[in-house]
Order: C-alpha cells, then structure tokens, then sequence
C-alpha cells in the first residue's frame, strides 16, 4: 500500500503578482505525485480545516481571532509577509488539519505525509516568516488533549532554525524539539530549543549527514517519544534561494531515508510535513518536494 498522503486544494491561494513566497509549489507537489503513482485515490486523505479551539491550544486566542476574523494589524503581516485575505486564513486552518490528520494516520499506520505544513516560525503570539500557524505545536497540543499522546518530538530539518516551535514549547518536557539548521540565516536571533544544531553556510552532503547521523542516534535516544514529527524542508538545497546550505537531490533523499527509517526501526509513528522551499521554478520545486514523498513511500512499502 502507498504512504498515506494529505491534501487540500486550498493550500494554494492567489497571491499578487511576483510575490516571492512560491504559493504554487503545493499545486506542483500533488500533480507532480500523481503523474508518478505516488498519489493513488485510495492513499490521498482531504482534511477538515482546523477549529479555532485546536488553534487556541497552541497560540494567543486574540490572534487566532485576528486572522480568522480578518482585522489582525498591518504590521502583523508585514512579519508574516502575506496579505491577509479569507483564502489565506483557511488554507492555514486547512494546512494545520492536515497536519493533525497525518499525525492521526501516522498513530495508525505508522507513516504518513502532509503535502503543506512546517510554519515552524509562528509563534505563541504571533507569525512570522510567511508561517502564520504552528501546525506542528497545535497537532501535538491536539493529540494531547485527545489523549492521543502524552511525548512528541520534534525533527526540524529545514534550513532555518524552528524558532516558534522552540518558544511555544519553551520548558515543557514532553516535547522535545530538535533543529538543525544553517547558522547564520533568518531568524536573526534563535530560540533555544531542547538540542540546536547550527551548520556554516556551504555545507554539502557528506559533511551533513555526518552530522545528522551523529545527532538523530543522540536526539532519538533523549526524546523517547510517542510520535514523531518531521520537518522535511528542501531550503538546505543548493539551488534555493533562501538556503545557503549546498545539498543536491541525493543528499536531500539520503536525508530524508536516515530520519524516517531510524523512526521507523524503532517503531515510532512519524507525521511529516513539508517546510521551506524557494525556487522560482515551481515545476522543479514540486519536484524536490516530492523526495521526501517517494522516499516514505519507499520505506513505508518495505515495512508494510
């Protein structure tokens, strides 16, 4: 059987002309899967969009209020740096569901993937960096307060550090959140999270998954959790633009195969989620998303 995968068509929004965030990639990923059988009808789930209280177990209720009723402040878009429409305000809702639905199916059948996902910079209060809901932080809060899970962890691989994650679960010990990210890259000022990882820019792919390979046997071993999720961005990608990091296509799928089959070996539910990507080549930026996607199908086959 195919990994589960998650979809909403309403994660992608129209945006105005020439705005650098690749709103389209989503369109891209899910067209590109289905052209090469990694998307049959019977794997593909659609999610609800979240309800405000699921937000709420995550972010300021104030907030929520403001992005879902169309009235939060300009200056807190421009941090977001995305106009505040009613489409934007569901696709977050819809992308923070079907990160709780591919948490959901992750605890039944072990493996599953959203095809959005990883807004790792929003915060309690507020947004940031084109993310405006922690889907991560509210699913693990859901699944919590559903009694679904009582430990979570946190595998942030994207090129930039998980700041919002890292401050909205700040001293909390059922989840830990690990990042591994390039140094000297937004954000400008980190937060701690439980185990930080900073790479110089430039790093390749041997040097990377040296490192990674030392981290993860450390981090899974300290977490101990009762599911994982992972943070797949493919900014660390040589050719995107907000990188500075130089992984090729092998390294990205090397990455990706090191963290799903050591979660999979110890029998830990994994949710996936996509994370960053920037290219103004959406055909080939769906396309490096999809790694991580025939990758977990790969490895989800093999352990059926």
């Amino acid at each position: 059987m195919a990994v589960p995968i998650v979809h909403h068509p309403d994660y992608t929004v129209q945006l105005p002309h020439r705005h650098r965030f690749p709103m389209n990639k989503y369109r891209a990923l899910i067209e590109h899967l289905r052209a090469e059988g990694l998307a049959p009808p019977d794997a593909v789930f659609e999610p609800e969009p979240a309800p405000l209280w699921w937000l709420e177990l995550a972010h300021d209720s104030d907030y929520v209020a403001d992005i879902c009723g169309q009235t939060a402040p300009a200056e807190v878009m421009r941090r977001i740096g995305l106009p505040l429409t009613p489409a934007l305000a569901r696709r977050a809702r819809c992308a923070v569901g079907g990160t709780v639905m591919a948490a959901q199916l992750a605890l039944h059948r072990g493996l599953a993937c959203n095809t959005a996902g990883g807004s790792h910079h929003a915060r309690h209060h507020a947004g940031a960096g084109f993310c405006v809901f922690n889907d991560v932080a509210v699913a693990i809060r859901a699944l919590q307060a559903q009694g679904r899970i009582a430990t979570a962890l946190v595998i942030d691989l994207d090129v930039h550090q998980g700041d919002g994650t890292a401050e909205i679960f700040r001293g909390d010990a059922a989840v830990f959140t690990f990042s591994m990210h390039c140094e000297k890259n937004f954000p400008v000022r980190k937060e701690a999270g439980d185990r930080d990882v900073g790479l110089d820019e430039g790093l390749g792919d041997s040097g990377y998954l040296d490192i990674l390979r030392r981290e993860l046997d450390a981090v899974l071993k300290a977490a101990r959790p009762d599911i994982v999720f992972y943070n797949a961005g493919v900014d660390p990608h040589a050719e995107d633009r907000l990188g500075k990091l130089c992984l090729s296509d092998a390294g990205l799928a090397a990455r990706d195969e090191l963290v799903i089959a050591a979660c999979l070996e110890r029998g830990l539910p994994t949710a996936c989620v996509l994370g960053g990507g920037y290219s103004a080549d959406i055909v080939a930026l769906g396309r490096r998303h999809a790694i991580l996607h025939a990758t977990a199908d790969r490895l989800f086959r093999a352990s059926d």
